[in-house]
């Protein structure tokens, strides 16, 4: 491959905003036919319950089972698949969950309250109760493809927030089982496993069937029809994301070696021919050594024709006047993926606002937190970092607030309420706080009991 397969970009161009924009832009309209066919499944999962369920099973994974009982996995199962793991899979998931765990401990939050201070609100008090949500379904891609870290990423938190019971579903075309994504499953905790997948297991999750329990949110990754499914569920139960292509940016300046920061490219193309790696740098003989880089490493790789599609059609190598005005593009872009390729990582972290995880310094590369490193590999794409965040335990924590109000903290409060819900034209909010506030300082004694 020649290093000019990637565009060449630099901020003094005169169009350079305009040119980076358009190659930011990715069309997330879906497919008119995907949509129609996402629509008519969640029908007819959600009036014909398992029937559906098991008829989609057969028809698109080509699994013939006659009853849901054949496509729940037992937890001996789940054990069987772990203890079967070769030593050096099983040590590495082992250590991956341990880390993915002990950071998102650190994530919990926990019920507060306190009391009013003022003399006139004394014995009011104001809070929030944190609780967990009941149930949680998790969609992991199954077959051929091998994903045990994103059962890890998804249900570590869930299970590290308290969540009651958590649902895997996974589809097994043709019956092949991942034996990976299973023994993930039993390591991480997860309560039930049904092998079903694409949007009939959306449905069945978000509206529940006779075998399958309605969910409270659904977190997972999947293709175009669990994406189409899981934003028209969404209202019915949560959803965590529905995520765009996988992307890197890389700020890098002659401290970095180019090798890694070619494969560290090569590592995010590889997902698929839509996801996107950007290298920003100041330095334009540092840009020059990681294009040869590309074209002496890419040769070696498996997945070539990926990565240079990939490459060809949505990378770059961008020529910046500086740090400073790399940390504003990034701002700009808000990538999922960052990584600050520089003599002085923390320096430069201060100045970025907008990304999903920032990954600092030479020898933190991507792949690592993609696995095990401990934060998150659930990320905001295509420029949502701008307002969202990485997935974690807040995601499967909900908050109630609590308002206790004293005899004296509706005397004065009351007024307040009257006051506004007036203005508003709403008498009878008006009336019911001018009641409480009418109410003598001390409590009404419960009238006498009478023979």
């Amino acid at each position: 491959m020649s290093a000019l397969t990637i565009q060449r970009l630099s901020t003094r161009d005169p169009d350079f905003l305009a040119t980076l924009d358009a190659l930011l832009a990715f069309e997330s309209a879906t497919d008119d036919n995907i949509e129609r066919s996402v629509a008519e499944i969640l029908k007819n999962v959600r009036t014909l319950g398992d029937a559906a369920v098991l008829d989609y099973t057969r028809r698109f994974d080509h699994l013939d089972a006659r009853s849901m009982a054949a496509i729940e996995l037992p937890q001996d199962e789940l054990a069987a698949a772990f203890k079967a793991l070769p030593t050096q899979q099983r040590a590495a998931l082992e250590q991956a969950a341990a880390r993915i765990r002990a950071f998102h401990e650190r994530q919990k939050a926990d019920s507060w309250e306190y009391e009013e201070s003022a003399p006139n609100l004394a014995g009011t008090r104001l809070g929030q109760k944190v609780t967990p949500l009941d149930r949680v379904g998790l969609y992991v891609p199954g077959g051929k493809a091998s994903y045990p870290s994103s059962v890890l990423m998804n249900a570590l938190p869930a299970k590290v927030a308290g969540v009651h019971e958590l649902i895997m579903v996974t589809p097994t075309p043709r019956g092949e089982r991942n034996p990976l994504v299973l023994a993930a499953a039993h390591l991480a905790g997860v309560d039930r496993v049904f092998t079903i997948g694409g949007a009939q297991a959306v449905a069945a999750l978000a509206y529940g069937t006779e075998t399958i329990p309605q969910v409270d949110k659904i977190v997972g990754p999947g293709n175009a029809y669990v994406a189409a499914a899981k934003r028209r569920v969404f209202g019915v139960v949560g959803i965590d994301m529905v995520a765009g292509p996988s992307e890197v940016l890389i700020i890098a300046d002659a401290s970095a070696n180019p090798d890694w920061v070619a494969m560290d490219l090569f590592a995010q193309a590889e997902h698929d021919e839509l996801a996107q790696s950007i290298l920003l740098s100041p330095d334009a003989d540092f840009i020059e050594r990681v294009a040869a880089s590309i074209g002496k490493l890419l040769p070696t790789m498996p997945r070539r024709a990926v990565i240079e599609a990939s490459l060809a059609g949505r990378g770059a190598l961008i020529l910046t006047r500086d740090l400073d005005e790399a940390c504003t593009i990034t701002n700009r872009i808000a990538p999922e993926h960052l990584e600050l390729a520089v003599a002085a990582p923390r320096a430069l972290a201060d100045r970025i606002r907008h990304a999903g995880a920032i990954f600092m310094g030479h020898h933190a590369s991507e792949s690592l937190g993609d696995y095990c490193a401990g934060p998150n590999h659930v990320l905001p794409t295509s420029r949502s970092a701008r307002f969202s965040s990485p997935l974690g335990v807040y995601d499967f924590q909900k908050r109630s607030s609590l308002i206790e109000v004293s005899v004296l903290g509706a005397q004065t409060l009351g007024p307040v309420a009257a006051t506004l819900a007036h203005g508003e034209g709403l008498t009878a909010h008006a009336r019911a706080a001018e009641l409480r506030a009418q109410t003598p300082a001390t409590p009404l004694t419960p009238p006498a009991a009478q023979d």
